[in-house]
């Protein structure tokens, strides 16, 4: 089984149980698996990789909990701009309609990409549209090219305009066939071992665009296998009059009435939930993938990430659809995360520190991976480094590690994942980086001029 040893970090900040930050500080994994962290002159002194990280910060790997990786195939769209949630999909509806299986792979090919080279070593994804013959299949595909752990979502939209959904009908589906293709998927791919690459998840879209028969169908699927649910709760204001309009509830009675809550559930946003929901969700064991770069683009609201943690709700971050944020930057997510929180609860509401917990152990622990999220014996090998000499830490000698969010931010120098670089010179080389992303501009190119 190959060795890796991990030499001189400036600092390697291990996330453990203590957060320990270690100076001098590696590790030693062997197939993946970290056995030793600690000062480098208390590790092994050979193993077949050697990366020495002098004048780097080392952290975790970072998991991302929220994702559509298709949308970066329509980032900065005109029409869609300055608009809010409702009024953004509506605009660009008819545009990811207009995708297939090509579209779907190659965007989650350079989303992923982009991921790693901020130093994202695991990234979930919500698919919920599967035009011209897309299947979840494609974006799966292209993930195991790239070499991230992987959380594909088989989302779903199933109530169209005609029957008062939101979006057009040509893009939903039967739910017959949604649940008969989930199961597929799921016994295709679905790896539930530890240090798995592979997870997959029962995604709905939102209870705007699905039925609350499937709503509850896709939970009882999910449970009967063992896998996460995942969906869009309380984006914005809209989100929640149509709740209350359409149900007669709002969206965390919503959530509870359809067995939508539980420590195998994380939903994305929650930007709108009040302080009962925050504590329903607790009580619960529910998860929150927040995305504060998607909810200030779109005018959403400030999500109440100071009370969930502090209540014991799991959150972690997500970068969100690269047509709502247009960037897929984990310390760029980080930064506005604790930003966010300043702006509402004031400049102690987050520190930076807490911030880059959100972005390793808060997003392992969304996802119910104990196996990834910090450096510790018996943890993946997942890591990202950082080179301080990079102009965005110049003058912030003082603490580098705080620098990682209040600076910046910066990209990744190295990435490794299970053990296997994947970034090295700040670039993903897994595959042609150059023709990928040629083929993704001529792509979204046909797809701006219809």
């Amino acid at each position: 089984m190959p060795t890796l040893l991990l030499k001189n970090a400036e600092i390697l900040v291990t996330m453990d149980e203590d957060r320990r930050e270690i100076a001098g500080g590696g590790l030693f994994a062997r197939d993946g698996v970290i056995e030793q962290v600690g000062p480098s002159d208390a590790l092994p002194t050979t193993a077949d990789a050697v990366l020495d990280m002098s004048g780097r910060i080392v952290t975790p790997g970072f998991v991302n909990t929220h994702h559509h990786l298709y949308q970066n195939l329509t980032r900065a769209v005109p029409g869609a701009q300055d608009l809010s949630l409702f009024g953004w999909l509506k605009t660009l509806y008819p545009i990811w309609g207009r995708m297939g299986p090509e579209h779907i792979r190659v965007s989650t090919s350079v989303g992923l990409m982009e991921m790693a080279e901020t130093g994202c070593t695991t990234s979930s994804d919500h698919l919920y549209m599967f035009p011209n013959g897309s299947r979840l299949d494609d974006s799966i595909e292209a993930a195991v090219e790239i070499g991230l752990r992987f959380h594909p979502t088989r989302g779903s939209m199933s109530i169209g305009e005609s029957k008062g959904g939101l979006p057009p009908d040509s893009i939903v589906e039967d739910e017959a066939a949604i649940l008969i293709d989930t199961r597929r998927v799921i016994e295709a791919y679905d790896d539930p071992e530890p240090f798995s690459m592979m997870r997959i998840g029962v995604a709905p879209c939102s209870p705007f665009t699905v039925s609350q028969g499937l709503m509850r169908d896709s939970a009882a699927l999910a449970r009967s296998y063992g896998v996460g649910l995942h969906t869009h709760l309380a984006e914005d204001p809209d989100d929640v009059t149509y709740s209350l309009q359409k149900f007669g509830v709002r969206p965390g009675q919503f959530a509870e009435d359809h067995d939508w809550c539980g420590p195998d559930v994380w939903h994305a946003h929650c930007v709108q939930l009040d302080a009962d929901e925050v504590a329903l969700l607790a009580r619960t064991g529910s998860g929150v993938a927040h995305c504060p770069c998607s909810n200030m683009r779109l005018g959403s609201g400030v999500a109440r990430v100071r009370e969930m943690v502090a209540a014991g709700v799991r959150v972690g971050l997500g970068v969100d659809g690269s047509a709502s944020n247009d960037s897929g930057h984990m310390l760029n997510e980080a930064r506005q995360a604790m930003l966010l929180q300043r702006v509402a609860k004031g400049a102690g509401a987050m520190t930076a520190r807490q911030a880059l917990e959100l972005a390793t152990v808060g997003g392992a622990r969304t996802l119910n991976r104990p196996d990834i999220g910090s450096l510790a014996a018996g943890k993946a090998a997942d890591f990202a480094a950082f080179d301080i000499a990079d102009i965005a830490f110049s003058g912030a000698g003082w603490d580098p590690v705080a620098a990682l969010v209040l600076c910046g931010p910066t990209k990744a120098e190295t990435v490794v994942v299970a053990g296997r670089t994947v970034v090295e010179n700040g670039l993903c080389v897994t595959i042609d980086r150059q023709a990928t992303l040629a083929r993704h501009r001529s792509l979204a190119a046909e797809l701006a001029n219809g």
